[in-house]
């Protein structure tokens, strides 16, 4: 049967969503002429950080055997690391104040047409009257450059699979697709934005699978035991390595030798010359598992690392977010504290606060901070934070903000709330959005986002559009003022978009 094609009105969410591209203005990018190598891929994932070794295809389902697998996929000289490089750190070629137009451009289109929607769903009061400059109602300040431009990375996670010359112990990052069954798996020494001590890491981890009578774990229903390894460093060069191992069949004291052997080799040998503070060793047997379905099993050193961020000293778990750049990071921070105004009779409603970083650095200036994170070391890191730290006006809640936000709010009626969200990617549950609209209270509201152009548009659009009975969206519209770009993510497209709204 022929495939029906239904139109979808151009003022509707969804076609709205659709249309939403940072980049896909023609002409933006110099390059774009000549379609540079993986460009028209870089939102469709075809080079990811991370492994996908539960991935389904078509032509490839859970249970069949592998088809033949390629013993060698091309060449092995630097086209592979460009290609690499375009994909990871598409900017790369650009010098840092042509990054910074190419970006100040995507958010000013991302805004213009968040604008647009919104004046057709609440009229012309949607944003503030202020006279429109660069198109906009709300005012936009120039983009607020990173401190640091190269190896600014503070996590890296480096997959392993088969590498250019089809060696299934390759440690890099991916490039191709699974559809295609074109993975390839490339150093990453190359990359810009991966520091100097992380791509050590990975080549000596990669020394030591070479060397291990055990296979890499590849594809799940094929077998194998070594996966990823995820590099955490401070700005005081401590370094965290955590490596997950797919146990399979394997008994304790079969484990047991693999972990020794880990140990052994990044202690005492070749892979001392990393001089790690820490190693981890997690057994997984999904593609990401956290702490509470998988514990992070210390091998040696210090459980956690330590970082100075704002007059504080913050501790960090190896589950914990954290913002990958540091000094970035105190940048936006410092942004998010001078939009909020905080004062002696406001309450900070701190949500996915991660560590608690932003709350804490502010909660010298404010009556109470509330922070709400699902990752429980998370919450951990932020209770011993501000204990250690001497701030004692802090609650820090752990699970999911639907079912913690509500409850904690109708407390909080009468007060002076001022919120700040910094969600991942996937955005807000709807459960939040609902109870950050409902709340009276909360006169300011914060939103962090590094992704403002897909799931968190959604949640804009709903704290924003007229009350709306049937989406249970009672509470008076918030009003877009000012958005404030911070580039956390040097050669990359991508940067925090820091939005103010009142009512």
């Amino acid at each position: 049967m022929a495939e029906i094609k239904r139109r979808v009105p151009m003022h509707s969410p969804r076609s709205f969503l659709s249309r939403l591209g940072p980049l896909s203005k023609p002409g933006l990018l110099p390059w774009c002429a000549t379609k540079h190598p993986g460009w028209s891929k870089l939102f469709l994932g075809s080079a990811c950080e991370g492994n996908f070794t539960n991935v389904k295809t078509k032509k490839w389902q859970r249970g069949q055997k592998s088809q033949k697998k390629p013993s060698y996929i091309g060449p092995l000289d630097g086209s592979w690391q460009e290609r690499l490089a375009d994909i990871v750190t598409p900017l790369w070629r650009l010098s840092y104040e042509e990054q910074l137009k190419v970006k100040f451009e995507a958010q000013k289109k991302i805004l213009r047409r968040l604008e647009s929607y919104l004046q057709k769903l609440n009229g012309i009061n949607v944003t503030t009257s202020a006279p429109r400059v660069e198109g906009l109602s709300c005012l936009l300040h120039p983009i607020i450059p990173s401190p640091v431009i190269n190896g600014y990375r503070n996590k890296s996670t480096f997959s392993v699979n088969r590498g250019p010359d089809g060696n299934p112990k390759t440690v890099g990052y991916y490039l191709g697709t699974w559809r295609d069954r074109s993975i390839v798996c490339v150093r990453s020494n190359h990359l810009k934005n991966i520091p100097e001590k992380h791509n050590q890491v990975a080549q000596y981890y990669e020394v030591f699978l070479r060397q291990s009578p055990l296979e890499p774990c590849l594809l799940f229903h094929e077998g194998g035991y070594w996966r990823e390894l995820i590099v955490r460093t401070n700005s005081q060069g401590h370094t965290m390595a955590i490596i997950t191992f797919h146990p399979q069949e394997l008994k304790q004291e079969q484990l047991g030798v693999q972990k020794e052997a880990i140990k052994k080799f990044f202690t005492t040998g070749p892979g001392a010359v990393c001089d790690l503070t820490s190693l981890y060793f997690q057994e997984s047997t999904v593609t990401r598992c956290s702490h509470q379905q998988s514990p992070y099993q210390l091998l040696f050193g210090e459980p956690h690392l330590f970082e100075d961020l704002l007059g504080l000293k913050i501790r960090i778990s190896p589950d914990a977010f954290f913002q990958i750049n540091t000094a970035g990071a105190e940048v936006l921070y410092r942004t998010v504290g001078e939009l909020s105004r905080v004062n002696s009779n406001t309450i900070l409603l701190d949500i996915c606060c991660g560590t608690g970083v932003i709350g804490l650095s502010l909660a010298q200036y404010a009556s109470q901070i509330l922070g709400i994170e699902l990752v429980e070391q998370a919450v951990e890191d932020a209770r011993w934070t501000a204990a250690f730290n001497g701030i004692t006006n802090c609650e820090f809640h752990t699970g999911r903000a639907e079912k913690i936000l509500p409850q904690l709010l109708k407390s909080k009626e009468d007060g002076q709330v001022i919120a700040v969200v910094n969600p991942a990617r996937a955005g807000l549950h709807y459960q939040v959005v609902r109870a950050i609209r409902n709340c009276r209270a909360i006169h300011t509201l914060i939103f962090v986002s590094c992704k403002p152009h897909g799931e968190a548009t959604r949640n804009i659009i709903e704290l924003c559009c007229p009350p709306d009975s049937a989406k249970k969206l009672l509470g008076e519209p918030f009003v877009l003022r000012k958005a404030v770009p911070v580039d956390l993510f040097p050669h990359t497209p991508h940067c925090e978009l820091v939005l103010l709204f009142t009512r």
